[in-house]
């Protein structure tokens, strides 16, 4: 069963489909559905790609695929057959070649800089950071700058971005924004051991750092990296 919103966006990008054989951008898909920001646009595709009616094409941040229509949506089309049918005098036209869909960016929230080394406060802010869609998944996101170089074997260097996706709960050997006792964040990979919390770095320069398990705190996953090149 799908919301009113997560229908009507659906019934857009199928009817945007069928026309030009593009998907429609995250901006036409906000001003169409009347939302405030794309981090909402971005929720109801994730929404509805969890659900089974659509796909994202994998390197192609902008193309989406129906891969299931809602009762509404299937009717729609069908009265669209059943009116193309009648038409016996109009021309037959070959099918319009399928369009390269163009890359799209979502914004998601910027929380301030995390530590990669010892922990420092991850600063909640209001900022947002556009972000290429093709590196998120499904489920709600934000960003966080890398300050440190702990975790450098991991590929993380200090200044990048680390894109997380919100969860409290993570498996061992995952890298994890952990708060520690309620006042400190850090990226580390995330074990358990003899009833302790290991944080461990990627750089052989600094030690695990353990915690009681009341200590720690999983405030996301790490989801992907944004770098910039001055």
């Amino acid at each position: 069963m799908l919301t009113r919103k997560q229908h009507e966006l659906l019934t857009f990008i199928q009817t945007r489909l069928e026309d030009s054989g593009i998907s429609p951008s995250f901006e036409e898909m906000k001003e169409a559905l009347d939302l405030k920001s794309k981090s909402g646009v971005h929720r109801l595709i994730s929404a509805l790609e969890e659900r089974g009616f659509i796909r994202r094409l994998p390197n192609r941040a902008r193309a989406l695929e129906v891969i299931r229509e809602s009762d509404a949506v299937g009717a729609k089309a069908a009265q669209r057959a059943t009116a193309s049918t009648a038409s016996t005098l109009a021309p037959l036209r070959s099918p319009a070649p399928a369009r390269q869909p163009a890359n799209d960016v979502i914004e998601i929230p910027l929380h301030g800089r995390i530590a990669a080394g010892v922990p420092i406060e991850a600063l909640e802010g209001t900022s947002m950071l556009p972000v290429p869609a093709a590196l998120l998944g499904s489920g709600e996101h934000y960003a966080l700058e890398v300050s440190g170089d702990s975790m450098v074997d991991a590929g993380i260097f200090d200044g990048d971005y680390a894109l997380v996706r919100r969860t409290d709960s993570a498996r061992d050997g995952e890298i994890v924004v952990a708060l520690v006792r309620g006042e400190e964040a850090t990226l580390k990979y995330l074990r358990r051991e003899r009833g302790m919390v290991r944080l461990d770095p990627a750089n052989a320069a600094y030690d695990p750092q353990f915690y009681q398990p009341h200590e720690v705190q999983v405030q996301g996953k790490l989801a992907g990296l944004l770098r910039r090149y001055h």
